[in-house]
Formats: structure tokens, C-alpha cells, sequence
């Protein structure tokens, strides 16, 4: 348990001022890209024991994400900072209106464990760049990760700046009951409601980045081929451990073989097993709770590919469910795993109705070579971000914002996204001495409504 206010150490070294100093923040931010690189093959060692992640999948998706961002943040910071002008209403006139960027202070981030590097220092370098000073609870289920986070935060910085706390369920209870400036937090929908209700009794302000069924929708002037190609990459990469898997497939009955087939194909491409199912460098589901519970999801289904699991190794192969039905528990819960299900829907309308009658997912891909049918699909549905002819791609663009919507999050981050959620932008109207109209001021007179309408 944590045995010192590290809150209010971290409160009062924000107050001094020193994190809001523009070389301060780059500083920052380049001791992280700088220890991440001399630690790389500390980094893949621990992602490989918590999640038997591959060096080449722990670099794409955690490592060199990571370090893309670190890049743009630098690049951009100088100019983010600036105080931004505003148009002065008529009625204020002499004035100067602007807004100025302010830090929030001291900020919570709750990361998970499916990409526990990524997820908990991406945040945490927005709000570095922002001039927050920042504690980091990673997940207990990515022990080995979380230790290599929290030796990274010893080596590079103060602990009154930058505290990495490890730990479980205490823990994090403890640090919900304390009063944070901003907390961001990353997981699971039903846990993120708790985060919120937490931080509603110090009217904290929260970003929640959940989850959801996220839907491949396929038009039937897709290119099936490269459709299942992508698709595999986005769903069986990290184990479908990923919060933008695609968790299920919309594709009309006359396209349905062909995709399968493609399916099955990029599998086995992908994924080869030896005689004995064994996949090398696949990852493995992060604990036997979550193992058990995709085990309950595969009864009582149509399995056209792979289902061979092992208590062993915590691995489930990539699976292919067909004759799904909308109420079958595969379809109740965010998978969150190597399954995927197919499920037959002829039009794009019958797709959209479909989505519109469940949570609003946080990803969303369809693949069309109609431009007409993308228009329509990308007004009609709201989601949280997504792709048109690929899957996953959109996360790991500091050009664009990620969040979700609805049951799928709030808030949003990556590049000016993640300085913008973890700055507060203060309006002033700098008002002149002279002149100082009496208009305002009383006693009023009818003389005084008739100039008011002329300036309004």
C-alpha cells in the first residue's frame, strides 16, 4: 500500500512552477524516447513474459508507436503553447481576447495490460507535454511490464514529478479517494463507470477509453480478398487482445464462402501451427479468468477454423465462428480474444440497423469500393473512429484523434488531441484603461436600451 501523500508532494511541485517551462517539458519528453530506446530489449523481455509478445509485434505496436509520438509532441509543443487570439465583440471593444493554455496540475493515468507500454506512457507524455505532473497505475495482470514503467519513472525522473504506483485492487481504490486534477483511465466499459463515479465526488474531469463490439462491415463491392487479408492482421494480432479488434463480421450471404475461404487462407499464412496446434510467437490470453470465459463463448458454436486451445500455454488459435446469432453470448459481451464471429446480413441497411441497435462501438471498418455506400455508412453510425479498407490503422496516427463515443468512451488523445485533453485553456478579454463608456453602468435609461440593441 502506498505509504506517503504522493498527491499532494506531486501538487506542491507543480505549484513551484518548474512543469510548465517549455524546455522542462521537451527535456522530459526526451529522456522517455532516450530510455525507451537504451532499454528496448528490457522492454520486449517483459512484454514477452506478461503477454509472450513477439520482439516484432512488441516494436509495431508498442515501441515504435510510442516513439512516433514522442517525435510529433516535440516537434509541434512550441507552437501549441502559445496563448491563441480571439475576434473581440463590438460591445468589449478596447479589448483583447485570447485563451491561454494551463496545465491541469496533477493527473491519474490508469492503464491496462493488453498494450501495458503503450497505454500507460502515451498518456503520460501528453501530459508531460501539457506540464502536468503525473502518477501512472499500470495493470497488476502485466507484472513484468509494469515493473520496467515504474524503474523507467525511478531512472528518469523525481517521484514529486513523475510516481509510478504498482499494485492491485488496493491500490487503485486508494488512488480513486484522492483528489486529482484529470484522470485518465483505459479498460474495460464496466470498470470505466466506476472510475468516473469515483472521480464524480471531487468533480474530477475524466477521459475513458473503453471499449466495445467493434464491426467489420463487408458492402458487396469489397475487394474480399484484401477485406480478409486485413482483417486477420487487425483481429489475431496481440491474441484479439486489442480494444479496435474487429469483434464481428456484417457480410452479405452471396460474398460469405468467399470470405471464409480468405479467412482461413490469411490463418494459415499468418499463423502456421505445427502438428500439434502450436503457433510460434503467438501471443497467449493474459490470465485463466479471461481464458475460461473465451472458452464459454466457443459452446454451443459453429467453429470453421481453429478452437484448439491450451490450458498450458493460455493460448486459444485463431478461431472462425459461422451461424452466429444476434443473441448468442458470443454477441452479448465484447470479446476481447482470437474469435470471430460471421454473421450474415445482405444490404447496408440491414448493416446499419444492426449497429444502431447495440452500444456505439469504438471502432468501426467497412470494406467498399462504393464511395456512395461509405458516405452513407460514415453519417449514419456513430462510433468512435475507425477505417475504410482496413482495420486498426487509425490508432497509430498522431495526426488524428482517438476516443470513443457513448458506451465506448469520452475524450479524446494522440498528438494535439493528448496536450489538448490535459490542458485547460483559460478565456480572457484584457480589457483597456481608457475610454470606460458609461453605457454598463447605472443608473440605466431607455437612451441606454436603444444603444445596448444597436451593439448587440
Amino acid at each position: 500500500m502506498i505509504t506517503t501523500d504522493i498527491v499532494s508532494i506531486q501538487r506542491e511541485y507543480f505549484l513551484s512552477g518548474c512543469t510548465r517551462d517549455l524546455k522542462f517539458r521537451l527535456d522530459a519528453l526526451h529522456k522517455i524516447a532516450t530510455w525507451v530506446k537504451e532499454h528496448e530489449q528490457d522492454i520486449l523481455e517483459a512484454l514477452k513474459a506478461d503477454l509472450n509478445k513477439s520482439a516484432t509485434e512488441g516494436y509495431l505496436t508498442e515501441i515504435g508507436v510510442l516513439l512516433e509520438e514522442i517525435r510529433y509532441l516535440s516537434k509541434n509543443l512550441h507552437r501549441w503553447i502559445r496563448k491563441r487570439g480571439a475576434k473581440t465583440p463590438l460591445l468589449l471593444v478596447p479589448a483583447k481576447s485570447y485563451r491561454v493554455c494551463d496545465p491541469y496540475g496533477v493527473v491519474l493515468i490508469m492503464s491496462p495490460w493488453n498494450y501495458p507500454v503503450l497505454l500507460s506512457l502515451d498518456p503520460l507524455v501528453g501530459a508531460i507535454a501539457a506540464g502536468n505532473c503525473a502518477i501512472v497505475k499500470p495493470s497488476a495482470y502485466s507484472p513484468n511490464t509494469s515493473s520496467v514503467i515504474a524503474r523507467m519513472a525511478r531512472e528518469c525522473f523525481p517521484p514529486e514529478f513523475i510516481t509510478v504506483v504498482e499494485g492491485g485492487r488496493a491500490e487503485n481504490a486508494w488512488l480513486l479517494e484522492q483528489p486529482f486534477d484529470y484522470i485518465f483511465f483505459t479498460g474495460s466499459t464496466s470498470v470505466g463507470r466506476k472510475v468516473m463515479e469515483a472521480a464524480s465526488a471531487h468533480l474530477t474531469p475524466v477521459s475513458l477509453e473503453l471499449g466495445g463490439k467493434s464491426p467489420v462491415i463487408i458492402e458487396k463491392s469489397a475487394d474480399v480478398d484484401l477485406a480478409a487479408k486485413r482483417i486477420v492482421f487487425g483481429k489475431f494480432i496481440n491474441a484479439g487482445q486489442t480494444c479496435v479488434a474487429p469483434d464481428y463480421i456484417l457480410v452479405p450471404e452471396g460474398l460469405q464462402d468467399q470470405l471464409q475461404e480468405r479467412l482461413i487462407h490469411w490463418i494459415d499464412v499468418f499463423y502456421p501451427a505445427d502438428e500439434h496446434g502450436f503457433i510460434a510467437d503467438y501471443p497467449h490470453i493474459v490470465n485463466e479468468k479471461h481464458f475460461d470465459r473465451l472458452l464459454g463463448l466457443l459452446q454451443n458454436q459453429k467453429i470453421i477454423k481453429g478452437g484448439q486451445s491450451s490450458r498450458q500455454t493460455l493460448t486459444i488459435n485463431p478461431t472462425l465462428l459461422t451461424g452466429v446469432l444476434p443473441d448468442d453470448s458470443v454477441m452479448q459481451e465484447e470479446i476481447f480474444g482470437p474469435i470471430l464471429p460471421l454473421i450474415t446480413c445482405n444490404t447496408i441497411s440491414q448493416a446499419i440497423e444492426f449497429i444502431r441497435n447495440r452500444p456505439k462501438p469504438l471502432a468501426l471498418y467497412l470494406f467498399t469500393k462504393d464511395n456512395n455506400m461509405k458516405k452513407r455508412v460514415l453519417q449514419e453510425l456513430s462510433f468512435g473512429g475507425g477505417c475504410v479498407n482496413d482495420t486498426l490503422l487509425h490508432v497509430a496516427s498522431s495526426n488524428i484523434p482517438f476516443g470513443g463515443v457513448g458506451a465506448s468512451g469520452m475524450g479524446a488523445y494522440h498528438g494535439k488531441a493528448s496536450f489538448d485533453t490535459f490542458t485547460h485553456f483559460k478565456s480572457i478579454v484584457d480589457k483597456g484603461i481608457w475610454p470606460d463608456p458609461s453605457l454598463r453602468y447605472r443608473p440605466y435609461s431607455h437612451a441606454t436600451i436603444n444603444w445596448l440593441k444597436k451593439f448587440f
